[in-house]
């Protein structure tokens, strides 16, 4: 969501990160018999560049920000702000806060950010 002024305007970021499970053998009813050894670090590597790649869409969007707060039901958030600080001191800098939230409706999430930022000024 971005406030400028009395203007809001809230976007979405559409992003499809794949959550794998891993299955390995083939099933066979015979005791002892071979198993497939399934490549854990393929899939985890898999997720951990689609994870960047949406870290980097929502930096795209914010790169023009002059305050940020990062908020949000997991530890999302907290990936993301360190992410910047290793990778974007410019928008690190830029951070006001990173902060706990439940899951809300988009409604929700308006009142949240303006809540936020009147409280802080």
């Amino acid at each position: 969501m971005t406030i400028d002024g009395k203007t809001e305007k809230f976007e979405t970021v559409q992003f499809n990160i794949e959550h794998y499970k891993i299955h390995g053998g083939f099933g066979t009813r015979f005791k002892g018999s071979p198993q497939d050894v399934v490549q854990d670090s393929k899939y985890l590597e898999r997720e951990k560049h689609q994870f960047k790649a949406y870290l980097k869409a929502i930096t795209d969007k914010v790169n023009d920000s002059s305050e940020i707060v990062l908020f949000g039901p997991a530890k999302t958030n907290e990936r993301f702000a360190k992410t910047l600080q290793e990778n974007n001191d410019t928008l690190a800098m830029k951070i006001k806060a990173v902060k706990k939230a439940d899951s809300m409706t988009d409604n929700r999430i308006k009142a949240w950010v303006r809540d936020f930022f009147a409280s802080s000024q």
